[in-house]
């Protein structure tokens, strides 16, 4: 089983929250883990139709039947149940990790925390495998098999072939959590929206030419957007205008949780494929900007996550905030070393004054120049 740097965040909050939430993307491990950190609990699956009806018609007998401490998975398929929990947890506060909740779709499962579980719930976030999770387990793939195979547990830790289970999880994801928060009418235009999202890899978002080779509206683009982003397909890093004024564009990018999933979008089938793409520096950046993310989330800190964009084309790929201060990532695919990478970081940083950090991510060796250290992909999340 493969060892998650989010374990050591998480047994910290067990010791303090009588609920403790482990939210992210399906398959992304989140069950394996709490049975392994939690192993002498009790645990319902609410994908059951058998137990989800029983939850939904009695939801009192149903706390009866499986009472604390137990791990409830895809709570937000009977997001009342987070009422009975605070009862159960308020009937003795002094009780820890009473309760280990799991889920795939944000807003149903945030909603019903902030409005039932504030104070008494810490939430964790599970993302796909990290670059170092797959690299303390076995040797690490090159970089077009690494970008190819994705980082979904079950490709490492029980060899799952990659276009097979890339391939249903997009089938599973369009036929349930789609149809469970819109009402889809036309399956091939969302399929068809979702390989158009996966050619925009790491662009400013445009909803007006998605929707005009889609063949629907704007409005609607938008709203499927945003169920990308809530069942954690996909999601986005705003533009960072803080003290910038009305300089920078206001349009969000858009990445993939896992470049699995947006190779195989894309139709590539093959490693030797990955490099030849039209996008492929849009998935190497979204490799290094998905590994950052999940470095953040598994220490629990917040994403704060940007990029920097004027209109007159000037570009850093990252900004990541930490307290007063700021890290600058410019992400390059190439293996050869140009000082020049460090241009526009140092440019920046000259500009804003408050940088702690200044990083070029490429697939070279170790390096500095202008006072940029230049790193691989493979060591761009720090860890501390």
């Amino acid at each position: 089983m493969i060892q998650r740097k989010i374990e050591k965040w998480l047994a910290e909050v067990a010791k303090e929250y009588a609920v403790v939430s482990i939210m992210g993307p399906r398959q992304s491990g989140k069950t394996t883990l709490a049975k392994k950190l939690f192993p002498d609990y009790g645990y319902v699956n609410l994908e059951d139709p058998d137990l989800r009806r029983q939850a939904e018609s009695d939801g009192a007998d149903f706390m009866e039947k499986h009472p604390a401490p137990i791990i409830i998975d895809e709570v937000q398929r009977v997001p009342e149940l987070l009422s009975r929990i605070q009862v159960k947890v308020d009937e003795n506060p002094s009780r820890k990790a009473a309760y280990i909740l799991t889920g795939s779709h944000q807003p149903a499962l945030r909603e019903g925390i902030s409005q039932s579980l504030a104070g008494r719930v810490a939430i964790a976030t599970l993302m796909p495998l990290s670059i170092s999770e797959i690299a303390s387990a076995c040797p690490l793939p090159s970089r077009e098999e690494l970008m190819f195979r994705g980082f979904l547990p079950r490709i490492y830790g029980e060899g799952a072939t990659p276009h097979t289970l890339h391939s249903n999880y997009i089938a599973t994801y369009v036929e349930r959590d789609v149809n469970a928060m819109i009402a889809l009418k036309d399956r091939r235009q969302f399929e068809t929206f979702l390989r158009l999202v996966a050619g925009r890899v790491g662009q400013l978002v445009n909803y007006e030419s998605i929707a005009s080779e889609v063949g629907t509206s704007a409005a609607t683009v938008k709203s499927w957007l945003s169920v990308l982003e809530a069942s954690y397909v996909t999601f986005t890093l705003p533009c960072y205008y803080r003290n910038f004024g009305k300089r920078f564009v206001k349009a969000p990018k858009v990445y993939f949780t896992d470049v699995g999933i947006c190779c195989h979008l894309l139709g590539i089938r093959e490693a030797a494929q990955v490099d030849r793409d039209p996008v492929f520096g849009g998935i190497f950046e979204n490799m290094v900007i998905a590994d950052v993310l999940k470095s953040r989330l598994n220490r629990g800190l917040e994403p704060d996550m940007y990029f920097v964009r004027d209109y007159r084309g000037f570009e850093v790929d990252l900004l990541v905030e930490n307290g007063r201060c700021v890290d600058l990532y410019e992400i390059k695919s190439s293996v050869s070393f140009h000082e020049s990478f460090a241009d526009n970081v140092s440019r920046l940083a000259t500009l804003m004054g408050n940088v702690d950090r200044k990083t070029v991510v490429y697939s070279g060796q170790s390096a500095a120049a202008q006072g940029v250290e230049f790193v691989n992909y493979a060591d761009a999340a720090r860890e501390e």
